[in-house]
């Protein structure tokens, strides 16, 4: 199979005391993300969108939460393991497509630098990096602010493949 699309998907829940990581780079808030590793939401959705659509099942099943040397790690370190994986079955990125709600902070300033971490991290070119950010017009857990959640499309090719 030539072309395969993945969809990934995550959310962590936001507390005073946390760090907030997000595509990659560390965003100044009163409140940070809960998670086993540093809760960047939109990497794990990276990584589950790139497992999905090479049929490599999840992000639990390779970096388990329940797994200490996973406690705490930087995200960064899970997505480039992830497309190590996906290249080593023989694909590439085609393209890569996120949305990350969250009512606050607003994220516009950062995510040309979160989009120039994800691309660096799998060493790829920015423009195959698309990253956008939307509010929930205070709806919803991301509205009332208790948690932050990401989408993620990914389009992988076999190796050597062109899009004609």
């Amino acid at each position: 199979m030539r072309y395969r699309i993945g969809l990934g998907y995550d959310v962590h829940r936001l507390a005073e005391g946390e760090t907030l990581w997000l595509g990659g780079i560390l965003i100044p808030h009163e409140k940070g993300l809960v998670a086993h590793s540093d809760g960047d939401v939109l990497l794990h959705a990276i990584c589950d969108a790139l497992l999905g659509a090479a049929k490599l099942r999840d992000i639990g099943f390779h970096f388990p939460d329940t797994s200490t040397e996973f406690k705490n790690i930087d995200s960064k370190v899970l997505l480039a393991k992830t497309y190590r994986l996906v290249t080593e079955k023989g694909y590439e990125l085609v393209n890569l497509d996120a949305t990350i709600s969250a009512q606050r902070p607003r994220l516009k300033d950062y995510i040309p630098g979160m989009e120039l971490a994800v691309s660096g991290v799998l060493r790829v070119d920015p423009e195959l990096v698309n990253i956008k950010a939307t509010t929930t017009e205070k709806l919803g857990f991301e509205g009332r602010e208790e948690g932050i959640s990401a989408q993620v499309v990914v389009l992988i090719s076999k190796l050597g493949d062109q899009i004609i």
